[in-house]
């Protein structure tokens, strides 16, 4: 087994005592920072830095954080990675990876905090768009999630119902009516993202959410919407009025 500090403190033993930390200084100027101006203030690289500082506390963490950054194109990109991928990634170990992890799940509850309330889902439209962008536009499979509703339209529950391929998710509307009269919902939110980046609707998106409609109305059933996540943003087909 390896000796060198780094290494020792990924494969969770801790790091010998050299009574030298070049780094220390560095570290603890960015976060000092960070108390000073707040996390809005950071570049990506310190931000991702910081955090990368609490898995690997005796090694300078900037150099990894760029290094992420390039390789997974952006800040949400690097947590939404999947393990296998970041543990290509030299200078990451499974202490690390399962570190970034429980950021990503710790940021994904805080963002289902702000949207679970007793407020109405769409007094905080904003919020729920922010929740679907961290969730699922960086995911490499399409995945297809349905947000439950009240009759004050407050969340019941939000589940992935599907998962699919690159281009793909299977959608069985008589599913998503199904399990919408178990949780005596009143009115759903259908959500799926595009990996390709673009959320443009396909002709294939308008057609089934046109099906799922159809067997809700009957049913007392209100579909508000249908949001489609990419990188480069997000599409409403309420609001392209295609619902």
């Amino acid at each position: 087994m390896s000796d060198r500090p780094d290494e020792l403190a990924e494969a969770g033993f801790p790091a010998p005592d050299t009574g030298v930390d070049d780094h220390a200084g560095h570290r603890q100027r960015v976060r000092e920072r960070f108390l000073k101006v707040g996390g809005d203030a950071l570049e990506d690289y310190e931000l991702l830095e910081l955090a990368l500082q609490l898995a690997i506390p005796r090694r300078d963490t900037k150099a990894l954080a760029k290094t992420l950054l390039r390789e997974f194109g952006s800040f949400s990109g690097v947590f939404t990675a999947s393990q296998a991928r970041l543990a290509t990634i030299k200078g990451l170990g499974p202490t690390t990876i399962a570190h970034l992890k429980v950021i990503q799940a710790v940021a994904a509850r805080f963002g289902r905090d702000r949207i679970d309330s007793a407020q109405p889902i769409l007094s905080s439209w904003s919020q729920l768009i922010e929740y679907c962008n961290s969730q699922m536009a960086y995911q490499s499979i399409e995945q297809f999630r349905i947000l439950f509703l009240d009759k004050k339209n407050r969340l019941i529950a939000d589940e992935v119902q599907q998962t699919g391929t690159v281009d793909h998710t299977p959608v069985y509307p008589r599913e998503v009516i199904r399990r919408t009269l178990e949780l005596s919902a009143t009115a759903i939110i259908l959500v799926h993202n595009h990996p390709s980046g673009d959320p443009a609707p396909s002709s294939a998106d308008v057609r089934m959410t046109k099906d799922i409609n159809d067997i809700a109305r009957p049913l007392g059933i209100t579909l508000h919407d249908h949001i489609i996540i990419g990188k480069t943003g997000h599409a409403s087909l309420r609001g392209l009025k295609l619902l």
